[in-house]
This record gives C-alpha cells, sequence and structure tokens, in this order.
C-alpha cells in the first residue's frame, strides 16, 4: 500500500500560479482567502490534496511516455551512472518524498521497447543543503502499463555536482540498472524513461 511521506502540494497539480495540468484534469482555483474560512477551508484543501493524489495514481497507472521512445518501436538502453556511497537499500514504497517536483515515465525491456509492469524503481536525493537524507527515499512499482510517477523536493547540490536524482531499478528477466537524472534547476516537473537490457537467454 503506498503512503504519503512528504506530502503531496495539490497547487504543483491544481490551482497554483505555475500548475501543472495532468491529462484529463481541470483547474481548481483555492480562493485566496480560503484560511479565514475555518472548517470550509480546510476541507476545500483537503478535497484538493484528495484529488492530487488521485491524478497522481492514475498517472502511474496510465504511464506516461517519455523521450526513450523517440520512435515507436525503438529505443535505447539507460546508460548506467554511479551509485555514490549514500545508496541504502530497504527504501519505502510512497509516491510522494517532498513537494515542488513531478517525476514520471516508463520502465522499458531492451530490445523489444515493450513496457514492463512491476518493475521496482528506486529514487534518492540530497536535500536543499546537500545532504542526503532518509525523508527522501522512496520506491515505487510500475503500474499495468509500465508507468512510474511521483513528487519530491528539487534535489539540493553540494560542491562539483550538479542537482541530480540517483535511480535503481529491478525487473525479473533484465539486468539491474543503477543512473542518474540531472536538472537544471527550477524544473516543476520531467519526464524521465527507464530503459533495462533483457538478460541474455541460453539457447
Amino acid at each position: 500500500m503506498l503512503t504519503d511521506a512528504g506530502g503531496i502540494n495539490a497547487e504543483v497539480f491544481l490551482g497554483g500560479r505555475n500548475s501543472l495540468l495532468l491529462p484529463g484534469t481541470k483547474t481548481v482555483m483555492r480562493p485566496s482567502g480560503a484560511g479565514r474560512y475555518g472548517g470550509k477551508g480546510r476541507r476545500r484543501r483537503f478535497s484538493g490534496s484528495l484529488v492530487a493524489v488521485a491524478c497522481l495514481l492514475a498517472l502511474i497507472q496510465a504511464g506516461v511516455p517519455g523521450s526513450a521512445r523517440s520512435e515507436v518501436g525503438k529505443c535505447v538502453p539507460t546508460e548506467e551512472d554511479a551509485e555514490g556511497p549514500f545508496y541504502k537499500p530497504g527504501a519505502p514504497e510512497l509516491y510522494s518524498t517532498g513537494s515542488g517536483l513531478v517525476v514520471s515515465g516508463d520502465v522499458i525491456s531492451y530490445p523489444d521497447c515493450r513496457p514492463i509492469p512491476g518493475a521496482r524503481v528506486e529514487w534518492w536525493h540530497a536535500d536543499r543543503s546537500g545532504r542526503y537524507v532518509d525523508s527522501l527515499r522512496g520506491t515505487q512499482k510500475t503500474g499495468a502499463t509500465g508507468g512510474y510517477a511521483f513528487t519530491t523536493s528539487p534535489p539540493g547540490v553540494y560542491p562539483g555536482r550538479p542537482p541530480h536524482i540517483h535511480f535503481k531499478v529491478f525487473a525479473p528477466g533484465h539486468k539491474p540498472l543503477t543512473t542518474q537524472l540531472y536538472l537544471r534547476g527550477g524544473e516543476k516537473a520531467i519526464g524521465f524513461d527507464l530503459v533495462v537490457e533483457a538478460e541474455q537467454r541460453d539457447r
């Protein structure tokens, strides 16, 4: 069962100035004085959060096409990258490790370029001050069409490195993948497909 560690910020999805509208959703505006209405204002914010969570879970199940498949039937294995010294196994299963950044994509098999349901995606990254903390670690299984999606806080930087998120992917019949997603900084949402290579089978 998925749990919420960092809390969904509904304004990332619905009603904020820089709203990200997921496919099939409508903008829900929150009155500027909502906090003045006591319980009613709280109920509106809570309702908005539930809508945001529902949209995120729908996104996971539907899958979000990313850049790994620029042409139908073609894909390129995701490049391996360093695990680094801060990986910890056993991260909790989550759909959120913070707010401000939405990361989504598909886990795809190479060479047949088919999405992989039930693959395990792990992620971890530094906080705004450049420290690795347990609250920014999570894991998620891909949905029926191979999609994953989570919200997190924008990763911080430390000397010599651009902002980045570490990933590990485990899928039955495929080689484990360890890689990193690099960001420019300031993104609100980013798509990142993870293409894993099928293991060689003896014929």
